[in-house]
């Protein structure tokens, strides 16, 4: 039921001019397929906006936590997000304040999370819950942030901290108690809290059991994900024996590749925008470094900017050969199990 009822908040963020533009978003995307012009109608639904790149661990395949980034560095400006609520709140419902980095290191983050509410825009985010105190919990639940999503990858100090490196497990634990004791205090149904696990050989024997304690707590939703692996093709430390956890499949020769093949289209492209901390827009979540920058939202606007030769021939590329962008090769939107 509560993830009917979340469901059902995210589309009430909807008016008019976002249905149609919702409409139009479709509709170009259906027609791209068909049409050498790859033109794009309307504009994108959804953002990500990263609060911040900084991170307080040390995750192995992550360039937040490897300290790796050949971008810049830092945390938005008020100011400057109020600049972009504005120019996109007649065709954004959504917005997930997340994209490198652990949002609540931004010291003012649930006035994002406000600014957003202002403007009638679901809100959501993703952290590692080490930063959720109680009283902190209690502030999450009245800023009115819609959907929390809390990084567990394992039941044991052992397994978590394999892949959260420097993390401690008792924090995720007692800041996802306080969540729920806070929405109870307040009788709130907001947010939307889902525990979501990174699978990987040191904790898919835990897995099943992740439900269980998810339930225990008071937990909305749990979500297995599929680990991103940068270096695979030879297997990994942290992939999965059980390939139903796992995004790649081994081959008769010892060797990996993904299991699944990718279409030459992609409803990202149209859907939705990644925005980081300074203003840079990139394709999505997976140019994790901005390596396909298509304009600076300081100087431009995010409609001028989707519209540019750079944005243009990258989703031409998208479209005529997706296998061939890097940043590509380790998704799965658009994708079928291989046959």
């Amino acid at each position: 039921m509560s993830r009917l009822l979340d469901s059902i908040r995210i589309f009430q963020h909807l008016t008019l001019a976002r249905v149609w533009n919702l409409c139009l978003l479709r509709f170009s995307f259906i027609l791209a397929k068909f049409n050498r012009k790859k033109l794009q109608l309307g504009l994108p639904f959804s953002l990500s906006i990263e609060p911040t790149t900084a991170c307080n661990l040390g995750c192995p395949e992550c360039p937040s936590g490897l300290k790796q980034f050949t971008r810049a560095t830092g945390k938005i400006d008020l100011t400057f997000h109020e600049s972009i609520l504005k120019q996109v709140k007649k065709h954004v419902f959504y917005i997930n304040y997340y994209f490198q980095g652990e949002p609540f290191l931004h010291p003012q983050f649930l006035k994002l999370i406000q600014a957003a509410k202002k403007n009638n825009i679901y809100t959501a985010t993703s952290t590692n819950a080490h930063f959720i105190t109680k009283e902190k919990a209690e502030e999450i639940v009245l800023s009115g942030l819609d959907r929390l999503i809390i990084s567990i990858d394992g039941l044991t100090q052992e397994t978590y901290s394999n892949y959260r490196v420097d993390g401690n497990l008792e924090h995720v634990l007692s800041g996802s108690k306080y969540l729920v004791e806070a929405k109870k205090k307040h009788q709130s149904k907001t947010p939307y809290l889902i525990f979501q696990c990174l699978a990987v050989k040191q904790n898919e024997h835990e897995l099943p059991k992740l439900a269980d304690l998810a339930n225990e707590i008071g937990i909305d939703e749990v979500r297995i994900k599929t680990v991103q692996l940068y270096d695979y093709k030879n297997g990994h430390p942290l992939m999965p024996q059980n390939e139903s956890y796992s995004r790649y499949k081994r081959l008769t020769d010892g060797s990996y590749r993904l299991k699944y093949r990718m279409d030459n289209a992609c409803w990202r492209m149209w859907s939705g925008s990644v925005i980081t901390w300074n203003g840079l827009v990139v394709p999505c979540c997976f140019d994790k470094d901005a390596t396909h920058q298509f304009g600076d939202l300081k100087q431009d606007t995010l409609a001028t900017i989707l519209k540019s030769p750079k944005a243009t021939l990258f989703r031409k590329q998208v479209f005529n050969s997706r296998k061939d962008i890097a940043i590509c090769t380790n998704c799965t939107e658009g994708a079928k199990v291989w046959v």
